[in-house]
């Protein structure tokens, strides 16, 4: 295989706000390429600084095992994954990538598109969210005001969390899903869920901090809204963990390490009778084609990363009101811009 890279830096359509005061106005990322002939396969990995992994981290790392990365002989992605997982263990998003890259080589080699290799139909897709972040009031109505969508994700965790869904449900029916990013104590969440559920939240994601394993299963057992794991389920090992303390899981491919242990993740959860939702880290249209693969077999999804942005990297897939669409070529479908 010979592998290629890029660092890219894409400017948000709006500055994007979490709890904890962390804003954003660009998204950096990796994006790597593996050929083998006249195929070649893309992938994506996005910095994200509160994980202290950056672009020029993962390029260091590429400079390093460049050879071993380019030297094995693929014969089935999930042996290539463990591959680089032995070879590149302090770097997921790095594998991620690349892991990305290496399916989107075998579907094109396989003449499948990812779905098909995995022996699911294109139905019964969910609808995508679309992500407000945290504002003035006056900025997150425009904002949905500019964006008519059936399911918009509102980030919270400040003070005034009441307020502002009080205030944005004034202004549209439409579904909302409220992700705390570990914001919440639990005292905070046992009073806000209910009046949120009076506002017509649908769910709500890591309320409370990642490890903080005991408030969440008294939170569990008295919430009236579904709780969705994402800072406390980064890896396959957390899924198990989060039985009994969610009632589903958020699997985001950078921070897991790619698409190989999203699939076993996706399994561990149906066993434990968990609900699945996929997430995104603003990956342009490379990594969010990857999540789009894993429609079928999804609960929920978050893949507004090319809605957020102002620029992409790549055509492959559609937005029509929520509902998404791939070009259905094989491997990831896409073209590169």
């Amino acid at each position: 295989m010979k592998l290629q890279y890029r660092q890219i830096n894409l400017p948000f359509q709006y500055p994007f706000t979490i709890s904890g005061g962390r804003t954003k106005t660009h998204q950096p990322s990796l994006i790597v390429s593996l050929s083998i002939g006249p195929y070649t396969g893309y992938g994506e990995a996005p910095a994200i600084t509160y994980y202290n992994i950056t672009v020029e981290q993962m390029i260091e790392d590429i400079e390093k095992k460049k050879n071993f990365i380019e030297k094995f002989a693929l014969t089935e992605p999930e042996r290539y994954w463990h591959y680089l997982h032995h070879l590149l263990p302090q770097n997921p998003f790095l594998v991620c990538a690349l892991d990305i890259a290496c399916w989107d080589l075998f579907g094109q080699m396989k003449r499948q598109p990812l779905f098909k290799l995995w022996n699911t139909e294109w139905q019964n897709t969910p609808v995508t969210d679309y992500t407000i972040g945290i504002d003035s009031i006056e900025n997150m109505i425009a904002k949905m005001q500019a964006k008519p969508w059936p399911v918009y994700k509102i980030k919270v965790g400040t003070p005034d969390d009441i307020e502002t869904i009080t205030a944005l449900r004034k202004h549209t029916q439409s579904v909302f899903r409220v992700d705390a990013n570990a914001g919440w104590t639990l005292e905070e969440a046992l009073v806000k869920i209910p009046l949120l559920k009076e506002l017509g939240v649908e769910m709500v994601e890591q309320p409370l901090t990642k490890d903080n394993w005991e408030g969440m299963k008294i939170l569990y057992e008295k919430s009236s809204l579904p709780l969705f794991a994402d800072e406390s389920c980064v890896f396959e090992s957390d899924v198990e963990k989060c039985q009994n303390h969610f009632h589903g899981i958020n699997i985001k491919l950078t921070k897991c390490s790619g698409i190989t242990p999203a699939i076993r993740m996706i399994k561990k959860a149906r066993e434990l009778n968990m609900k699945v939702m996929m997430g995104c880290m603003n990956e342009s249209t490379i990594g969010s084609a990857a999540i789009a693969q894993f429609l079928p077999q999804l609960d929920y999804v978050d893949m507004d990363g090319p809605l957020l942005l102002s620029e992409d990297t790549a055509t492959g897939i559609e937005y029509d009101f929520g509902k998404v669409s791939i070009a259905q070529k094989p491997g990831l479908g896409i073209e590169m811009l």
